[in-house]
């Protein structure tokens, strides 16, 4: 073994990630709102950076609807969009107007005012009550009081701590209720929604068709009463790329720009960087103009990438832009990178939260990658995707006797004589994917 201390030469090649790369990485994975917010963020920061809005497309315009009144002799145009609001009354508010009608003490009030505040946004009650009780030097009986004030407030079912308790709380508020219902609720809640129905049925002696009659009436609450005064605020969804169809068989698509604000120099700053006599100054400002560029270039390659990509799905998903969502093909990320010689990641990151317009409607990037699935007729050159199976799925179970829900394996079975090659664990997998229950769960009786 030689031990020999010195100097010696050696050549290697690896990968630097420079600012520059991350930069347009970071860029290329933002949604548009992401985006914005990030240029918004850079211009803070970089004073030769200017923003201007998007310039929007007659495509995407869209005139506000107005109503013409007469009066007299001359006309009013009314413009309804200014008379739209979003609800800023929140379930506190609504809750605290209500107290006010109350006669309370100021303790009782604060107590109230704090049970209040503990409400989830769905209006259940989430406080640890043995801290309320040390906090406020409450003891059970009167926590319990306040409480029972509180479930008495609108709307029905609020300050409940479970599931079972909400549904008992708007069952009692409600008129002509079965009192099967009651029963089922205060006494089975468990079993009942375990869907072990025969056993309920054959304790309380009525027949499985007066369960599912209760069922179809406790379908009518709420389980979520305090949702409606939950504030979301909505994102509207700009497609940043747009396939249009020409005589039913010529598919194109191109960029649309109207999603992103407009980055442009900041000529204010031109004099500055040429003649202004502090080096210092000239050096920050060629730094931030460095840094502009490169920006310039980083927004230039998301756009030639997200087009790329775009167009390459146009290509491996004519049929789909032709036929219909139904027509959908196999397709996964390496196929497209391959195509386009980049990393797989890459596509990954520019399907990521992007959006296209087709004659079928606004569809997420991710939607045409669907895994493949094995088709067992011989005569069939191409797998079907596992979208085309999840809508074969969701057609067949929205068209089964819901008395007689078909199982896993009968729905297996259909689909084998459709041509597809699935396991039942496959099946299941796609419906708890699609929020579909199992057959157990769907049945009626009656």
């Amino acid at each position: 073994m030689n031990l020999k201390a010195g100097l010696f030469q050696n050549q290697q090649l690896k990968l630097q990630m420079t600012q520059q790369l991350s930069q347009a990485i970071t860029i290329l994975q933002y949604s548009t709102m992401e985006l914005n917010a990030y240029l918004e963020a850079k211009q803070l920061e970089n004073p030769l950076i200017q923003l201007e809005p998007p310039k929007l497309d007659p495509l995407h315009q869209r005139e506000p609807y107005t109503y013409k009144r007469n009066s007299g002799n001359h006309e009013d145009t009314v413009d309804w969009y200014e008379y739209v609001s979003v609800p800023k009354r929140t379930l506190a508010d609504a809750l605290s107007v209500q107290l006010n009608l109350k006669s309370l003490t100021s303790f009782d009030r604060k107590v109230m005012e704090e049970l209040i505040y503990s409400l989830d946004d769905n209006g259940y009650l989430r406080v640890d009550e043995e801290s309320f009780l040390q906090t406020h030097g409450l003891e059970r009986a009167q926590l319990d009081h306040y409480i029972n004030r509180l479930q008495e407030l609108e709307p029905a079912g609020i300050g409940a701590r479970s599931l079972q308790e909400c549904l008992s709380l708007q069952l009692q508020k409600k008129a002509d209720v079965p009192s099967l219902v009651t029963m089922i609720v205060d006494n089975h809640f468990q079993a009942f929604a375990e869907k072990k129905w025969k056993a309920i049925a054959k304790e309380l002696g009525v027949e499985l068709k007066d369960i599912q009659q209760a069922a179809d009436f406790i379908q009518h609450c709420n389980p979520r009463p305090g949702s409606k005064y939950s504030q979301q605020i909505a994102e509207y969804i700009i497609p940043e790329l747009v396939v249009n169809v020409i005589d039913g068989n010529t598919v194109t698509v191109s960029l649309y720009d109207g999603t992103t604000v407009n980055v442009s120099y900041n000529e204010e700053y031109t004099d500055f960087l040429k003649h202004h006599p502090d080096k210092e100054v000239q050096s920050y400002l060629q730094e931030k103009e460095q840094d502009f560029q490169w920006l310039l270039q980083s927004l230039r390659q998301r756009k030639q990438t997200i087009l790329k990509v775009g167009k390459m799905l146009v290509e491996k998903q004519k049929a789909f832009f032709q036929k219909g969502p139904s027509a959908i093909q196999p397709l996964t990320l390496k196929q497209v990178a391959d195509e386009i010689d980049v990393h797989e990641s890459t596509i990954s990151r520019a399907v990521k939260g992007k959006y296209m317009q087709t004659p079928y409607g606004i569809f997420e990037l991710k939607y045409f990658f669907t895994s493949a699935i094995k088709s067992v007729r011989l005569e069939d050159s191409e797998a079907a995707s596992a979208r085309t199976v999840k809508n074969e799925l969701q057609k067949l179970i929205d068209e089964e006797d819901k008395k007689k829900p078909l199982s896993d394996q009968k729905i297996v079975n259909i689909l084998l004589d459709k041509g597809y090659d699935v396991s039942r664990r496959t099946i299941a997998k796609y419906r708890d994917q699609m929020g579909i229950t199992s057959s157990t769960m769907r049945k009626r009786y009656e």
